[in-house]
């Protein structure tokens, strides 16, 4: 039973995503490399934001909201995937696109997301800086308070890590339909790969895990912050949503995993090891992933596998969030072939 039944949700996801092998990995690497295909949740091109939003939405409902409020970068999966919901569920939206990536190229600020975005009619604002996570948030309130002025209810979705992580509930659940699938096929991975960014994906998916019994090794790849700072987002999480739910957990900061070592150049900046990431899993796969989130992610375990981290024996499971449809706002990643 889940943990999170009990909050307000709609629902938005095609669920349960796939669990696949990757069969020509696992093969090069003699190990066996698994993908949770959350790229596959069915919202506008799916993504794990899509999980997130169910429970922010569902308390934006039952909060009588018609309006929804949110921010992000302008390649950001979570704007475009709000959006959609907002179109699905009946709610107008309203979304703010902060500077946060140094792009010159046309495509960066017109194809991918951002074309989406204006294809589902979301009224746009923008916000000039790109790391003042509690400036778009206040940005967001006091357009909240206009809309309210004229007679609307406003949700806002934040972005800091001050407010309530609705979006992390998504993630407890999440990681309790992956174990029911690894208990059906008797597989006892050795460790799992995840995206960490905002830490609701991260830090729900390690408690869900933590809940349903199992220890192995939550491997979260920094896509946006240091280790450090990445390690103290996740634990304020971690720690909020185990309140929330009531459960009985005490999980340790030594099992919050950060790795930053993909990080450079930046958020949203892929690096030479993330684009021949990408390209390796779209031609030995079919798989595509993204520059900001998936890309760096399997970099960091195609590292671990060429060093030969894990035996023949073993299962490594790397969670794939989505965010493909950003790869047309990067050009250059086959303009030079």
């Amino acid at each position: 039973m889940s943990l999170v039944k009990d909050f307000p949700r709609v629902h938005l996801s095609h669920t349960p995503t796939p669990l696949e092998l990757l069969r020509n990995v696992s093969a090069e690497f003699d190990t066996n490399v698994w993908i949770k295909r959350d790229d596959c949740t069915g919202l506008a091109f799916g993504g794990n934001k899509s999980r997130q939003l169910e429970f922010y939405i569902g308390q934006a409902v039952a909060e009588g909201a018609d309006t929804l409020l949110t921010t992000g970068a302008v390649q950001s999966n979570h704007v475009r995937t709000t959006v959609a919901a907002a179109r699905k569920i009946g709610l107008d939206v309203e979304v703010q696109l902060e500077h946060r990536v140094e792009r010159e190229q046309p495509e960066y600020h017109h194809s991918g997301n951002p074309y989406l975005v204006r294809l589902m009619g979301a009224r746009i604002h923008y916000y000039p800086v790109g790391e003042d996570e509690d400036g778009a948030d206040k940005a967001l309130e006091q357009r909240a308070a206009e809309l309210e002025k004229e007679g609307r209810k406003a949700f806002v979705i934040p972005l800091s890590n001050a407010h309530t992580p609705y979006g992390a509930f998504g993630y407890v659940e999440g990681a309790e339909e992956l174990m029911a699938q690894l208990q059906a096929l008797q597989i006892e991975p050795a460790r799992f790969i995840v995206p960490t960014g905002s830490a609701s994906t991260h830090s729900g998916f390690l408690i869900g895990m933590r809940a349903c019994g199992s220890d192995a090794p939550v491997h979260g790849v920094c896509v946006r912050r240091d280790a450090q700072s990445q390690r103290q987002r996740v634990g304020k999480k971690v720690k909020s949503v185990i309140a929330m739910i009531g459960c009985d957990l005490n999980i340790p900061d030594s099992e919050i995993i950060c790795d930053d070592s993909q990080l450079a150049p930046g958020y949203g900046l892929p690096n030479d090891d993330t684009v021949a990431a990408i390209k390796y899993m779209a031609r030995q796969e079919g798989i595509l992933l993204d520059p900001t989130y998936s890309g760096k992610t399997f970099a960091l375990l195609l590292d671990m596998l060429r060093r030969g981290d894990f035996n023949r024996d073993q299962h490594v499971v790397f969670l794939h969030t989505g965010g493909a449809v950003s790869l047309f706002g990067y050009p250059e990643l086959v303009e030079t072939e």
